[in-house]
């Protein structure tokens, strides 16, 4: 038996209907690549710098990791489609993608999707 919403209030389902199978694998593969807190304190870092990228260089001593430690966590949030990576010389840039935060919203947002 299935409990019911008390009374004056109703269930709010996201406007685009339940998630397929590609887009709950997508979706899992970023949720993943958040779990780590040290990957969610790289992304808060880089979604700081607003619409500007990032240098690798510029990730190591505010959060106390070796270069080697960050490209490897930025890997993870690369493949998962968070963030892009454009070489410039010897350094990294990284910039967020915002396309890839608006599919999280809609799916933790159970008012519906963004606008």
């Amino acid at each position: 038996m299935t409990a019911s919403p008390p009374a004056g209030s109703c269930c709010i389902a996201g406007s685009n209907g339940p998630l397929g199978q590609v887009e709950a694998e997508s979706a899992a593969a970023r949720f993943k690549a958040l779990s780590d807190p040290m990957r969610l304190r790289l992304l808060s870092h880089i979604a700081a710098a607003e619409c500007n990228d990032v240098c690798v260089c510029t990730l190591t001593e505010p959060l106390g990791i070796t270069q080697p430690t960050v490209s490897h966590h930025m890997k993870k949030l690369v493949e998962a489609g968070l963030v892009t990576r454009e070489q410039r010389g010897r350094m990294a840039h990284y910039s967020i993608v915002p396309e890839a935060f608006a599919q999280i919203r809609d799916i933790v947002d159970v008012r519906g999707p963004t606008p």
